[in-house]
């Protein structure tokens, strides 16, 4: 088996965005020369998060206001008690989640027809990094 890992990193000019990012990773695939396999898609931050979902920005507008009903912005989070005002950045994080596994088949991404990869920042305007780690033959 072999590995090949590259990072992404990002910067956001908002506080929160949503990233498409299938093709970073696609030219990730392509240099590690891996033809069947795993691609682990990992954000390496607690207010971030990996997911798959259709590049339309009706549900990624949908998907926020359900994340901000869910963990909305305010000031009442016990989190914010060590000084830190991005309590809802962290739990916006556990309900998308911070990793994907996507599968490598004949050397391209195996995923359905409308499914993207995104990076979620929900405590931006820093710098933050995705790790991606590429398993297989």
């Amino acid at each position: 088996m072999k590995f090949f890992t590259e990072y992404l990193w990002f910067n956001t000019a908002e506080k929160k965005e949503y990233i498409r990012i299938t093709e970073q990773i696609k030219e990730i695939l392509y240099r590690s020369g891996i033809k069947e396999g795993m691609v682990l898609v990992s954000a390496m931050h607690i207010t971030a998060g990996i997911y798959v979902n259709d590049n339309e920005r009706g549900i990624i507008k949908d998907l926020d206001n359900m994340l901000e009903q869910l963990a909305p912005f305010g000031p009442d989070y016990l989190h914010h008690r060590t000084g830190e005002d991005n309590g809802d950045a962290h739990l916006k994080s556990l309900l998308l989640h911070h990793q994907v596994i996507l599968p490598v088949t004949e050397g391209k991404l195996d995923l359905g027809p409308w499914q993207e990869v995104f990076y979620a920042e929900f405590d931006g305007q820093r710098r933050k990094r995705v790790i991606v780690k590429i398993m297989g033959e």
